[in-house]
């Protein structure tokens, strides 16, 4: 596992039919944004992301909805528009925070968000940080796309002890990979069994949802109520559906190219030279909090 950000980690951007992609210097899609509508989620994954929203309501101060890897910063605008909670963001790699910042739309850090810059896996042992968020959204992938860079047995503990007592943990894996069977074992460890893993997307990033909390059986007419208000309150496609999107098949860096028409590299901003249904998961174990 890498120890940081690495040279093939630097920033670039493209953009095209207004919307903005954050690259890593490769045609694959890191991020995006509508430049129209900020805080409208592009990625059809970032949607999938916010499954936690069915199990679990925005939690209210001192608690924080936390994201492990900022990407574009589409997760964190979203939160920041629609809820009211607190967002803890953790991002290891200062030059995505500038570039989110200038060109992403990314607040400055105040009384809503928090932003270290850290790596993930040193920030979830800290007991500093046990207990603060009721949600964890974790998108950790780097410019090699070779897998989530944290993803032992020993991170995901971590992020359990970051939940506290009752949590929902998202991560954003890549199905196809060999990381895959890895990821979903060490869930399943950490969490005691109590992982969904969500459908695969054409993009291939598959959407686990990791539960800490009393045991829950939700029964399928309840679970679909919960999801006309998720839709109503959230715009989400909670039931069914799924838009339009350039998809990725990873994390904070996704790993799907674009189409022929869509985006091209235009180089470093910081050198100017240079959705399935939400309500058809595939269950492992039980369900979450109460």
């Amino acid at each position: 596992m890498p120890a940081g950000p690495s040279e093939l980690d630097e920033p670039t951007l493209s953009e095209a039919g207004g919307i903005r992609y954050l690259h890593f210097g490769t045609e694959w899609v890191q991020g995006a944004m509508d430049t129209k509508e900020p805080a409208r989620l592009v990625l059809e994954y970032t949607r999938q992301m916010l499954a936690w929203l069915l199990f679990l309501d925005p939690p209210a101060a001192p608690r924080a909805v936390g994201t492990l890897g900022l990407g574009a910063g589409s997760l964190t605008r979203f939160c920041l528009k629609h809820m009211a909670s607190r967002v803890h963001v953790v991002e290891w790699n200062p030059q995505v925070v500038a570039v989110c910042h200038q060109f992403f739309r990314l607040p400055e850090p105040g009384r809503r968000l928090r932003l270290d810059v850290a790596d993930a896996g040193t920030w979830v042992l800290d007991p500093a940080h046990h207990g603060q968020c009721s949600v964890l959204m974790v998108d950790l992938f780097d410019a090699l796309a070779q897998g989530p860079v944290r993803d032992s047995v020993e991170f995901y503990a971590g992020c359990r002890a970051v939940l506290g007592e009752v949590g929902v943990l998202a991560v954003n894996l890549f199905g196809e990979h060999d990381s895959f069977p890895r990821n979903i074992a060490n869930l399943d460890q950490a969490f005691d069994g109590r992982v969904v893993v969500l459908p695969e997307i054409d993009a291939g990033n598959r959407i686990a949802l990791a539960f800490t909390g009393p045991a829950l059986t939700v029964e399928p007419a309840d679970l679909l109520a919960r999801a006309e208000v998720v839709e109503a309150k959230y715009g989400l496609p909670a039931r069914a559906g799924r838009g339009p999107s350039c998809g990725r098949r990873g994390a904070s860096a996704s790993r799907q190219r674009c189409s022929s028409e869509g985006p091209t590299v235009v180089g470093s901003p910081l050198d100017p030279g240079g959705d399935p249904a939400l309500l058809a998961p595939q269950g492992r174990g039980q369900c979450g909090p109460a």
